[in-house]
């Protein structure tokens, strides 16, 4: 279709790819990250699912006021820079370096695997997930899905990763979801009782293995075994997307959750602002603010505004 021209002054514009069909926010752990980092921030952006990849050939990517930037790490480095947040300031500098080697492990290493029960094994059922519409959406879907697995395979071989069997893979796979049920353990987040830019990498991969991979390896082991992670992942969902309602909620997950059957849910955020007018502290109380202001009566949209004070009165609740 004809593109349409995007303002980016002093808004944050966040390109992605469409949301699928079964109610998650989208099936790449990196696009996820992104638009939760966004919210854990609490910066307004607007989603643009045009699917054009960056001038890298990357996906997501983001505008802002003319500034086109991708990748998840260098797009978070502007935005601390430009808007001076930054969800890392109660961390340490061996906490810093701690939270760093988890990240690479899960996007070098856990993300290749996904990947693979994604768009190979699993290739059927992430087929009816891929949101295409017209009247050849049936075949577009599989000739765009197995597009994708041709080229995962060749990017997991080049990795290296791909060259193992298949059970060579799922036995890296759960001695990652381990390690990271080991680093979580009874804490609230990875870092420990406040969130931070890790634990919205963390969320974007295992929210794949909990809501997109149905019958699975990694959906059996994050459900049953590793149930720390199952919880975490329902904590984060909760509190940063509380119109995020999954059809298989399960109260399995809710021992330290408050109850969410009196809450409503309205369908995710498409082209339009986003800021968390509607949302939930960790233990299920409503906080309610207007869409364009914080809790001081500050305007969300002002580039200058200092989001330090609002996150020290968050994390205080």
């Amino acid at each position: 279709r004809k593109e349409e021209e995007l303002d980016s002054k002093d808004a944050i514009i966040l390109h992605q790819f469409s949301r699928p069909t079964n109610g998650v926010p989208s099936l790449s752990p990196f696009c996820l990250k992104m638009e939760t980092y966004l919210r854990m921030a609490d910066l307004p952006y607007q989603n643009y699912f045009d699917g054009k990849l960056s001038p890298q050939g990357k996906m997501p990517w983001i505008e802002y006021n003319h500034k086109k930037v991708s990748g998840t790490e260098f797009i978070i480095d502007f935005l601390e820079e430009k808007l001076g947040v930054n969800l890392n300031k109660h961390l340490g500098p061996h906490e810093r370096a701690v939270s760093r080697a988890i990240t690479r492990m899960v996007e070098e290493h856990f993300y290749w695997t996904l990947a693979y029960c994604q768009w190979v094994e699993n290739l059927h059922e992430t087929r009816k997930m891929v949101s295409l519409f017209g009247p050849f959406s049936d075949l577009l879907k599989w000739i765009l899905c197995h597009l994708t697995k041709g080229i995962v395979k060749r990017e997991m071989y080049g990795h290296g990763i791909g060259r193992f069997s298949e059970e060579e893979m799922y036995t890296l796979m759960e001695k990652d979801m381990r390690t990271l049920a080991g680093l979580l353990g009874d804490k609230k987040y990875i870092m420990g009782p406040n969130v931070s830019t890790v634990d919205a990498t963390v969320f974007g991969h295992l929210a794949q293995a909990m809501w997109t991979l149905p019958g699975t390896r990694p959906e059996r082991l994050i459900k049953g075994e590793l149930i720390n992670l199952a919880m975490y992942c329902e904590r984060i969902r909760r509190k940063f997307w509380p119109e995020w309602h999954h059809d298989d909620d399960n109260t399995l997950y809710e021992s330290e959750e408050s109850s969410e059957a009196s809450k409503t849910y309205s369908p995710l955020q498409d082209f339009s602002f986003y800021s968390r007018t509607e949302t939930f502290d960790d233990e299920g109380n409503s906080i309610s603010q207007t869409p364009d202001t914080d809790y001081t009566g500050h305007s969300l949209f002002d580039s200058d505004v200092d989001m330090d004070d609002y996150r020290d009165h968050e994390q205080c609740k």
